[in-house]
């Protein structure tokens, strides 16, 4: 049961234009968050937590008293929590191009009152984290005690740290990666053709109209489900066992338990995310590449001056322990502070949302004891 209680989204819109890796200037941003804990007087005692690919900026707490579950990291942020709110002011908030709030694809072009579809421009997450520190400077919030986040949010904690290396104190990087796979990025144009191949995507431009891509963004969703998983938990949590039956039907309808599942979990997606946000933030999940864009990993995190913790789990074959031990021996080599712990588990890329004990316990001491004294009381 959560202890943070009933929250409440909040907004801000950054006027100014803002010139994206693209070259393209765009205003105006506005941007979806939410705040727990306090602001000390110095402004240095926040955390950013940032949401995955399909989350928001709702990460702990209840909208309102009818709310069937809390926020999505909710287990790890509150009073005497791994985030812990006594002490720390936490902020999350959703991501530029997203659909939950903040201005994306399915926002209100100013001018031409309607919806920007595909002429929203084409961003990177080093442009993700350029919105969020516009937000975090309209909080008055002085300097990261830490930012945090898994997978994708993983990859945004990493460029903040390089991208502001006086600003981060300290960067979690869980379940993440410093580059895409070739088989990441296939998975990731497999679900994007999905949509774009439904005669409803209609290039974009859906809004107004009564058939919606769903079954394009649902089978996309399908598709990236079985990427968090592992083959102990598709076996564990479905084996071959048939849904509601007893023998097979001999058609095409579902016969086993795991096609079920996926198709629920496609079906429920379609009710809260846009097919076209969909796009646009899995194209910049495969840009990111740091040796691409800084010559090396090293050149990449040469100048950062954050502490980092590094926590990654042993059956993520999405991003694999391999790719996280990649970064933290280019830390290493640096001779920046990193400490790394990688976590059994049988729940796959999902784990960062679901084992709740051990990270939580990893990221208390890190941030109470590894870095603490760094706050000014």
């Amino acid at each position: 049961m959560s202890n943070i209680g009933i929250v409440q989204t909040q907004y801000y819109t950054i006027e100014e234009k803002i010139k994206l890796e693209s070259g393209v200037e765009f205003s105006p941003v506005t941007v979806a968050y939410e705040t727990y804990g306090k602001l000390n007087d110095a402004g240095d005692n926040a955390i950013l937590v940032i949401h995955a690919l399909t989350g928001d900026a709702h990460a702990a707490g209840y909208h309102n008293e009818n709310d069937k579950k809390p926020g999505w990291w909710d287990e790890l942020i509150g009073p005497d929590k791994a985030f812990d709110t006594n002490k720390y002011f936490i902020v999350c908030t959703n991501i530029f191009g997203g659909c939950s709030g903040t201005t994306g694809p399915s926002s209100i072009n100013p001018e031409t009152n309607k919806p920007y579809g595909i002429t929203f421009p084409v961003f990177t997450i080093e442009d993700t984290i350029k919105i969020q520190k516009k937000v975090l400077d309209y909080l008055g919030i002085n300097s990261l005690y830490s930012v945090a986040g898994g997978s994708m949010g993983g990859m945004q904690a990493m460029q903040f740290a390089i991208t502001y290396p006086d600003y981060v104190k300290s960067a979690i990087l869980i379940a993440t990666t410093s580059r895409l796979s070739p088989q990441a990025i296939a998975f990731n144009a497999v679900g994007r053709n999905s949509i774009i191949s439904d005669p409803a995507w209609n290039n974009g431009d859906y809004y107004d109209k009564e058939q919606k891509p769903d079954r394009g963004l649902s089978n996309a969703r399908m598709i990236g489900h079985i990427t968090y998983l592992c083959e102990e938990a598709m076996y564990n949590k479905f084996g071959r066992r048939l849904q509601d039956k007893d023998h097979y039907d001999f058609n095409f309808d579902i016969d086993f338990q795991v096609e079920s599942y996926l198709q629920h979990q496609g079906q429920i997606f379609v009710d809260r995310f846009d097919a076209n946000s969909y796009l646009y933030i899995t194209k910049a999940v495969d840009y990111f590449d740091l040796e691409n864009k800084y010559g090396s990993l090293q050149n990449a995190f040469k100048n950062t001056n954050a502490k980092f913790l590094v926590i990654s789990f042993d059956s993520d074959w999405l991003f694999p322990s391999s790719q996280a031990k990649e970064i933290v021996n280019t830390l290493m080599t640096l001779d920046k502070d990193v400490s790394y712990c990688e976590i059994k588990s049988n729940c796959g890329h999902d784990a960062f949302l679901l084992e709740y004990d051990l990270q939580s316990k990893i990221i208390s001491s890190f941030l109470n004891t590894h870095i603490q004294g760094e706050i000014n009381e």
